[in-house]
């Protein structure tokens, strides 16, 4: 399991505590793998809790107060997240005391076997996925696989990560991965974000039911909805980082004070070097900030299963103050995807942003997560994006900087071209000036690497 479903687990798992038990009983919970802790063996998890007591005796006096939600907890993780075999509820500090409640495997007869999972995925393959083709040949290959005994006897953990590596091998499509997770209430992607939730772009939609949409935004300000960091830099220069797209509904406020604190700069550097990927809609709407009031085309998706076209434009309104006119750059890496892409791909094939750092992952296909078993899903690509401009999208070939450089250096490199260009500016206030000149040299004396010559293909 990689870092980022590592962190997509405890983000969710995280919030599901917090739901759990009464308001400021729980401080945090971390999810540990294989390495992490020597407790922790192959193939398995362990979800420890920090809750809010100070020593032995107090931990104990939170268990009498907590056991039922700690039993019902347990048994959510056995079902719906099954390599969290080990489960532990402790207080911060070192040689802290610990108090272990581990999967006793009463409901491991209810997880389906290896090869039905993998059988079932296939199944969810071919009817969803946007190149048909492409499915029967790599569902073909997968079952081949399964019948010569390659999946048999693994952990979820192992078994989704090796299917993942050959559907990906097979197709090139990186969006297209089995995780740990289903269906239901308690951690899983069947009813709004659940562990080990791939990147994804189409349907992080509004769900429907009031409480469901409160659910979302309670949880998206878990991580002020992907937005990061926002500041003004020396020289008036603004910068955002930002690590997803989240939804426009959910997010949209936020997302308004980011672009109102940085109204006023005379360029702005968006990061999006560990961005992978969110909403459309998100996307549309950071978008739109970036355009004046007329009409703009941003990028199109087709449904493979309805033959639908939907066409996403910029929004004639949008609260607060746009930002129309100056240099906007967009720092990239190998990481930035999907979603991330998206924006990336849209603003530089309109000419509003200059893109500075390494090409990105190449995942251009909006995918939706299926619930294979209580503990296992898949997400499926079902569309592919069509940017009107340049007919296609990024998908393999990710988005190719204007300015090559390594990742680590894109700051550097990226803030000194806004530099420069806010020093080519007329009317700047010699205060402002004296502060761009001063950070240029900054850069420059330490030791800026000088990047490729900018790249037009």
């Amino acid at each position: 399991m990689d870092r980022a479903e590592q962190d997509r687990l405890e983000r969710v798992i995280n919030h599901e505590v917090r739901e759990r038990f009464l308001a400021g009983a729980v401080r945090r919970a971390v999810v540990l793998q294989h390495g992490d802790d020597p407790g922790v063996g192959a193939g398995q998890l362990m979800v420890r809790v920090f809750v809010t007591a100070e020593d032995a005796a107090g931990l104990a006096a939170w268990q009498r107060a907590h056991q039922q939600g700690m039993d019902t907890f347990r048994r959510e993780l056995s079902l719906r997240l099954p390599a969290a075999r080990l489960l532990e509820f402790t207080v911060e500090g070192a040689d802290a005391p610990r108090i272990s409640v581990p999967d006793d495997g009463a409901l491991a007869a209810e997880q389906p076997s290896g090869r039905e999972i993998v059988a079932k995925a296939m199944e969810l393959l071919r009817a969803n996925y946007v190149f048909p083709d492409q499915a029967e040949r790599a569902a073909a290959a997968i079952e081949a696989r399964l019948e010569a005994g390659e999946y048999d006897d693994l952990d979820e953990i192992t078994l989704t990560s090796l299917v993942t590596e050959h559907l990906q091998e097979l197709t090139g499509d990186r969006h297209l991965r089995m995780g740990l997770g289903g269906p239901g209430p308690g951690p899983g992607p069947g009813r709004g974000p659940g562990p080990g939730r791939g990147p994804r772009q189409e349907p992080d939609r509004e769900p429907d039911k009031p409480p469901a949409r409160e659910k979302m935004r309670r949880m998206g300000r878990l991580d002020n909805f992907g937005i990061r960091r926002v500041e003004r830099l020396d020289g008036n220069v603004g910068y955002i980082d930002l690590r997803r797209m989240a939804v426009a509904a959910n997010a949209g406020p936020a997302i308004t004070a980011a672009m109102e604190l940085v109204a006023g700069t005379y360029a702005l550097l968006i990061d999006m070097r560990h961005n992978g990927g969110g909403a459309p809609d998100g996307v549309v709407f950071w978008c739109s900030y970036l355009f004046g009031e007329e009409p703009t085309h941003l990028n199109d998706i087709f449904r493979a299963d309805t033959g639908e076209t939907r066409q996403f434009w910029a929004l004639p309104y949008v609260p607060g103050t746009r930002y129309p006119d100056q240099p906007v750059f967009l720092l990239t890496s190998a990481r930035t995807f999907s979603g991330g892409e998206d924006l990336c791909y849209t603003l530089q094939a309109l000419g509003r942003a200059e893109v500075v750092g390494e090409t990105t992952g190449g995942g251009a296909h909006p995918t939706r997560p299926f619930p294979v078993s209580a503990a296992v899903h898949i997400a499926v690509p079902f569309a592919r994006s069509v940017n009107p401009v340049t007919g296609t999208n990024w998908q393999g070939t990710g988005v190719v900087p204007d300015v090559a450089v390594a990742a680590e250096q894109a700051y550097d490199v990226a803030y000194a071209r806004a530099l420069e260009r806010v020093l080519a500016m007329d009317d700047v206030p010699p205060p402002v000036a004296d502060e761009a000149r001063e950070a240029l040299a900054g850069l420059n004396g330490a030791g800026l690497a000088e990047p490729g010559p900018p790249v037009t293909g």
